[in-house]
């Protein structure tokens, strides 16, 4: 045999197993693609998906994108806690994550030592620190609401638990 017969030899075989292994690897990507883990975050936006039923609830965080745990986490109020605490939260994290001012330029004739760069902002965070009290703020309200409106005539007032 000669040497450059061996050498296409090699390099065909060696394109045939790469070949071979590209597909493979390929086929796997599209199982992976289509495969959804039960309890995976994934494209399911705080658990929107799971908001099936019919109830206020569910509506409201399939229309805020956003559970009203979230919410919480987010804005860091406890459950049952007062709006003012919630728009203090709230405006304390927009303010953190807003864009800072253009600092001042340094003078003509000195010669500035070099500024530290200004922190940065987050437009994402602002949004979703945003969302957040606007779900907060939408639970109170259906609460406020369901409160104020009476019972339907019928229906027998449930007995305090003791």
């Amino acid at each position: 045999m000669s040497a450059p017969r061996i050498i296409i030899q090699i390099l065909v075989t060696g394109a045939q197993i790469f070949g071979k292994a590209l597909f493979e690897a390929g086929k796997q990507a599209a199982k992976n693609a289509k495969h959804s883990p039960q309890g995976a975050i994934g494209s399911d936006v705080a658990g929107v998906r799971n908001a099936t039923s019919g109830s206020l609830t569910d509506t409201l965080t399939r229309e805020h994108r956003m559970t009203l745990d979230e919410a919480h986490l987010i804005l860091n109020v406890k459950r049952g806690e007062t709006l003012e605490t919630v728009v203090k939260n709230y405006e304390h994290l927009f303010k953190v994550n807003a864009p800072r001012p253009a600092p001042d330029p340094p003078a003509s004739g000195a010669r500035a030592a070099k500024q530290p760069a200004p922190p940065t902002h987050s437009h994402y965070l602002q949004s979703k620190v945003v969302r957040a009290k606007e779900r907060i703020e939408a639970e109170m309200r259906v609460m406020t609401e369901a409160e104020s409106t009476p019972p339907p005539p019928g229906a027998t007032p449930t007995p305090p638990s003791s």
